[in-house]
């Protein structure tokens, strides 16, 4: 079954996360979270991403943010496939880092932004990577400590944050009562993942809207309530429709694969290939189909991008059925 599209458009709330191949280590050492954090502030410090909670465990990270300039997918493929090339170079090894995709869940801001802060950050605590409150202060593998002022990241957006406490110098204080009060919340399954269960706290709250025959929207993509999901949908659609027409053909056709590859599963370098493998087929029918009718490039134009002839093309669009434009626009 083809994996769904992920939902993107300028500013809106992220919940990342991405794990290891296999549940593996992402961090071996210190030098590894350094890394990590010096690709993450760059996008921040780039514009391309507003940072306001991340952690960093052993097999995983979780981080929340807000798409600025460039979409989700662009800065986490930035992010992740930079960070895996060092950390591989790093270790002596080869292959994957990362399971699969990351995941990433569209998110009310007024609804989720605090919870998720909170959440994100005691998962240092949750997991035993360190043991108090008072460790977590100091704690350089989270965003936690910038918050409380224990550590300096002006890459990180903890005004924000902080505004929600007051414009008093008690904030902070207020904010490290707000943390210590979810200790006892231990793990939050509604805050890792969208649909109408979770949007609306549970199958109690979603059978007794069904009672009083309400209808409500919902996407496993998103984490919010029946108006949040639509507008979602509605943005996420016309930012679609604009990244499938970039700025030119040259431009278009390696944001387009990059698109396909991702949703598809296969590599870049595999779409190029001629291979006649299925899967490689496939994605090469999508390519061709979203080249020629939706980016309005010639036959020939996509032939050359892809290294085969203009009737392999011609043959792939007539083959091919006409793709779901929705799933291959930035995914």
């Amino acid at each position: 079954m083809p994996r769904s599209a992920r939902l993107d458009a300028y500013g809106i709330l992220h919940h990342v996360m991405g794990r290891g191949i296999e549940k593996g280590a992402l961090f071996l050492d210190d030098k590894d979270r350094e890394d990590f954090i010096k690709r993450l502030a760059s996008l921040a410090e780039g514009k391309a991403i507003v940072v306001y909670g991340w952690a960093l465990l052993p097999n995983h990270f979780h981080l929340l943010c807000k798409t600025e300039k460039r979409p989700l997918s662009s800065a986490m493929r930035k992010l992740l496939t930079g960070y895996a090339v060092h950390y591989n170079r790093r270790h002596k090894r080869y292959g994957h880092l990362f399971q699969n995709r990351y995941k990433s869940i569209v998110c009310q801001e007024d609804a989720y932004l605090l919870a998720l802060v909170r959440y994100i950050h005691l998962n240092l605590l949750r997991t035993g990577t360190v043991t108090s409150v008072e460790e977590l202060n100091t704690s350089p593998w989270s965003g936690h400590s910038a918050l409380v002022g224990q550590i300096k990241r002006e890459w990180q957006d903890t005004e924000y944050i902080l505004s929600f406490f007051g414009n008093t110098h008690k904030r902070r204080e207020r904010y490290l009562r707000f943390v210590r009060e979810g200790m006892s919340q231990g793990r939050r399954p509604d805050l890792v993942g969208g649909g109408l269960i979770r949007s609306n706290g549970g199958w109690a709250e979603v059978l007794s809207a069904r009672r009083r025959k309400e209808r409500q929207a919902y996407d496993q993509r998103v984490l919010g309530d029946d108006e949040f999901v639509k507008r979602v949908l509605t943005e996420a659609n016309d930012f679609i429709k604009g990244n499938l027409r970039l700025e030119g053909k040259s431009m278009a056709l390696p944001s387009l694969a990059e698109m396909v590859c991702d949703v598809r599963g296969v590599s870049l370098v595999e779409l190029r290939s001629g291979s006649r493998r299925r899967e490689i087929v496939g994605a090469r029918q999508v390519f061709s189909w979203l080249g020629v009718k939706e980016l309005g490039c010639s036959g020939a134009e996509v032939a050359r991008y892809l290294g085969v002839t203009t009737s392999c093309v011609t043959r792939s669009i007539s083959q091919g059925e006409r793709p779901e434009r929705e799933k291959y626009c930035d995914s």
